[in-house]
């Protein structure tokens, strides 16, 4: 081949010795793939220097549909997401396709390929597992908007809550309350990996940093649980079976609600146990539920990730990482830490 020539993808299919969809299936890091093959083409896009263009996606035309992958549709935070990114394609010719996460293995890779294989012009992901690396592979063929991880990326966009400062204000909240014996509710340890940026990982670090400064690192406790209000519940009970701290700092409202749900079975209230949620999703400032909680625009989120997405199919090519402020409503979940705090086990 012409040095003065770029690779192609025939030129890869033609040096790996397999097909064009079989090479196609391998940049996306489709399913189905063997070892062996993946093996193969990688040798010979290494080989060849080949790079895919996203440029070449726009020569067959647009299809005026966008992709959102979703997590998970039963979380009420990211209805809010949705909505800002519908209102944001208000005026445009531009339809939101919404693609649930397949949950086994890696959260997000079997719906993120199905949005590139229905040739989307862009697509929002919100997959805390999915490796940077591959994400990367897959905005050099489609524009990608990272939502929710503090990613630092070449090809693609993030969109992210600032989730140092959310926690120090949940955080500072309880010790302002004279809270000591704070317990985080987060979710299990691939989602919360030292390092990995995702927003369960850096509000994790940031309470064991806190509690170390306060001078309470003896008091540092980390309840794993599941992705659900139910799985919350469940282990929210465990904890209590075992002990009964003064507040519970969780990791999204979601996980709060359960944790709430929990206390209440158990008929504690805020003047026995404090609760601090994160997003403040709509129901949060029910009185009913009334939780303290960090406040972030999902909205916004949803709205930013469509005006970037909107400028990398325009043509923008360098990275945008956008950060959006929290706050903290302070509702009736949370109260001063009580002067004899319950130590016992309090029985169903």
């Amino acid at each position: 081949m012409s040095a003065a020539r770029a690779a192609t993808i025939e030129d890869v299919a033609r040096e790996a010795g397999v097909s064009r969809a079989a090479v196609s299936k391998v940049i996306r890091n489709a399913y189905g793939v063997s070892p062996a093959m993946r093996e193969r083409v990688n040798a010979a896009i290494e080989a060849l220097d080949y790079r895919p263009r996203v440029a070449a996606r726009a020569m067959r035309g647009s299809s005026f549909t966008l992709g959102i992958e979703l997590p998970s549709i039963g979380n009420p935070f990211f209805t809010k997401i949705i909505a800002g990114a519908t209102g944001a394609l208000q005026g445009t010719p531009y339809q939101l396709i919404i693609a649930p996460a397949d949950m086994d293995g890696e959260e997000g890779v079997r719906a993120l390929g199905a949005l590139a294989d229905r040739q989307v012009d862009g697509i929002i992901a919100i997959s805390p597992k999915v490796r940077p690396e591959w994400l990367e592979r897959l905005a050099a063929r489609v524009p990608v908007v990272m939502i929710g991880r503090h990613d630092r990326p070449a090809v693609y966009d993030t969109v992210t809550d600032d989730d140092v400062l959310g926690t120090r204000l949940a955080m500072q909240h309880l010790f302002d309350l004279g809270h000591r014996r704070i317990v985080h509710l987060t979710r299990d340890e691939e989602v919360t990996v030292p390092g990995s940026g995702t927003p369960h990982a850096v509000r994790l670090e940031q309470y064991l940093a806190l509690m170390a400064e306060a001078g309470l690192a003896e008091h540092v406790r980390v309840v794993r649980t599941g992705l659900t209000e139910e799985s919350a519940r469940l282990d929210t009970h465990a904890l209590l079976d075992d002990d009964v701290p003064t507040a519970i700092f969780a990791g999204n409202d979601e996980l709060a609600f359960g944790a709430q749900r929990a206390l209440g079975e158990r008929g504690l209230t805020p003047a026995d146990v404090s609760l601090v949620g994160y997003d403040d999703v709509d129901i949060a400032s029910h009185p009913a539920i009334s939780l303290t909680t960090v406040h972030q625009s999902g909205e916004a989120l949803g709205e930013r990730a469509i005006r970037l997405l909107l400028e990398r199919i325009a043509g923008r090519t360098e990275p945008v990482n956008f950060t959006v402020v929290p706050s903290l409503e302070v509702r009736g979940s949370t109260g001063p830490a009580a002067a004899e705090p319950i130590r016992r086990p309090i029985d169903h």
